[in-house]
């Protein structure tokens, strides 16, 4: 199988060389012709960089992995290459500008998708580029998920049709680790901190629920699993980007958190969900 993978960050390079140890030929899609190169770790011969764009049109799948932030415009200047490919979206986040979802930007920017996953779990990239055991929750159509299944075969998988549940946690997961990696810094103790982590984590849950979501999916591997280890390690980019706030210093790369907090806040009040802990927290750490 042809597999095109969309965004070269550190997530996306992950994803790409895990695809071509299961099998498939992988063209990895970068902006600006870099990837993310992982200590002890060697790029596969079936596995190719481009910045051409058009190389995706004969691809069989498509994972998206770009940031959240620039998930719509690459879908947009992608769409004209698409071919009823099955899409698997591996970006975990929310629309800051309209809380809208990846899936939702994709049924808006690629009408035609018919097919289409959403990938969300416990996993660190450097450790999936190494082979360190991972799993994740796949969510989606019968054919995104035999795609996802079949390209990912390293992965083990857990399968559900729960998509936008699914993505609440990829969401809600980013914004509570950044919530988390403040509170441990300024909380006055361990106490606090675990009431900070409960509370955020259900106003995520009541807002998925409101939004259809199953609570089964919040027990599950892009659920619990995803936010355990997200909010709790200092590996996590999220946790180290709330950490770096609260010391007074800018947050390092990409941290998702900060536009997933916004996107959550701002779909809760579309949807009159209450979500008082979310918006202080926002406020305390200078994010509105």
């Amino acid at each position: 199988m042809k597999v095109g993978v969309i965004g070269a960050g550190a997530w996306g390079t992950a994803l790409a060389i895990i695809s071509a140890q299961g099998g498939a030929d992988v063209v990895l899609w970068s902006f600006d012709g870099e990837y993310k190169n992982f200590d002890g770790v060697d790029m596969p011969q079936n596995l190719r960089i481009t910045r051409d764009m058009a190389q995706m049109s004969t691809c069989e799948a498509w994972l998206i992995v770009t940031p959240a932030a620039f998930f719509r415009t690459t879908m947009r200047n992608a769409a004209q290459y698409y071919n009823n490919q099955p899409v698997i979206i591996c970006t975990k986040g929310a629309e800051s500008a309209t809380g809208d979802f990846m899936s939702e930007i994709i049924a808006s920017e690629l009408p035609t998708a018919t097919d289409v996953g959403v990938l969300s779990g416990p996993q660190f990239a450097a450790e999936v580029a190494r082979g360190v055991p991972t799993g994740s929750t796949l969510a989606g159509t019968p054919r995104a998920i035999e795609a996802g299944r079949a390209i990912l075969n390293k992965l083990y998988i857990s399968p559900t049709d729960d998509v936008i549940g699914t993505q609440i946690c990829g969401v809600g997961k980013n914004a509570v680790a950044l919530i988390c990696g403040y509170a441990s810094v300024t909380a006055a103790g361990e106490n606090e901190r675990a009431m900070i982590f409960t509370r955020t984590w259900g106003e995520v849950m009541d807002l998925g629920i409101r939004s259809g979501a199953k609570m089964r999916t919040f027990l599950d591997l892009c659920g619990i699993g995803d936010l355990v280890l997200s909010a709790t390690s200092s590996t996590s980019r999220n946790f180290a980007g709330g950490a770096a706030i609260a010391n007074g210093n800018p947050p390092t790369g990409t941290v998702e958190g900060i536009f997933a907090l916004d996107g959550l806040i701002r779909r809760a009040k579309n949807l009159g969900v209450d979500t008082p802990l979310l918006i202080e927290m926002q406020k305390k750490m200078g994010l509105k």
